[in-house]
């Protein structure tokens, strides 16, 4: 048994686990820990962005109690800090509580970063786990950069705007010899794609970084002017990063 399932002294706290989820179809054994898998599937206390994703997770690793008898907070832009701590409460008598994202590393580019602070906060323990992340395997495989960085989270939509704002990027990672990283809604990813080959110099290199650990996964860099003469990958509604860097 993991050390981390063994029961706890009497009178110790509970940790907030941060539990990574899939980031699409694939098989939870080719992206989450056994031991990470076993913990997650005994908590009967979850924080999750939406309930009904948290427990398509849960059923996907095997949960060991049955999924109405899980308790689910959902947390939201309208969730403030006393509501937080008032779900907080179950870790102070020692019990544990799972925080989840919608895909990937909760509280990475995700509002459970608000949960781990009011945590924090209240001196309570948080325990990150090991799982995927789409910044950070973008980044692995993009050849670019890896140790000046940037995320950005989403451009603008405005498509003035937008390439504006690319083109600012492109000035900062050249500046610093920085790689720059975002995310866009996958049904504007072919929109972003043309602008990214508009706005930015042809010298750039630009990495596409699609549907990463499923049977969708693409990930290819080459120069802006290399991209605009070869043939692009299909980007409508699967989840993609970007991440240039100039020269």
């Amino acid at each position: 048994m993991n050390d981390q399932t063994q029961a706890k002294p009497a009178g110790s706290s509970g940790s907030l686990h941060l539990i990574p989820v899939s980031l699409g179809e694939a098989p939870s054994s080719l992206w989450l820990p056994e031991d990470v898998r076993r913990l997650a599937a005994g908590l009967t206390i979850y924080i999750a962005e939406n309930a009904k994703t948290a427990r398509a997770f849960l059923k996907s690793i095997q949960a060991a109690t049955p999924l109405r008898e899980i308790t689910i907070h959902t947390l939201d832009a309208r969730t403030d800090a006393r509501e937080i701590r008032e779900w907080l409460q179950p870790l102070r008598q020692g019990a544990d509580i799972g925080l989840v994202s919608e895909a990937g590393c909760p509280a990475v580019a995700d509002p459970g970063a608000k949960v781990v602070s009011v945590a924090h906060a209240l001196g309570l323990p948080v325990r990150p786990w090991t799982g995927p992340s789409s910044i950070l395997l973008g980044l692995m495989a993009s050849g670019l950069d890896g140790q000046r960085f940037a995320f950005h989270g989403y451009a603008p939509v405005e498509p003035n705007a937008r390439a504006a704002q690319l083109r600012t990027w492109e000035n900062e990672s050249r500046k610093h010899n920085q790689t720059q990283i975002f995310i866009e809604t996958p049904y504007r990813n072919t929109a972003m794609l043309q602008t990214l080959l508009q706005a930015l110099k042809g010298t750039t290199r630009l990495c596409i970084a699609r549907g990463l650990t499923t049977p969708d996964e693409f990930i290819r860099t080459l120069s802006v002017a290399e991209w605009k003469n070869a043939a692009h990958p299909d980007l409508s509604k699967i989840p993609t990063v970007f991440l240039f860097l100039a020269t």
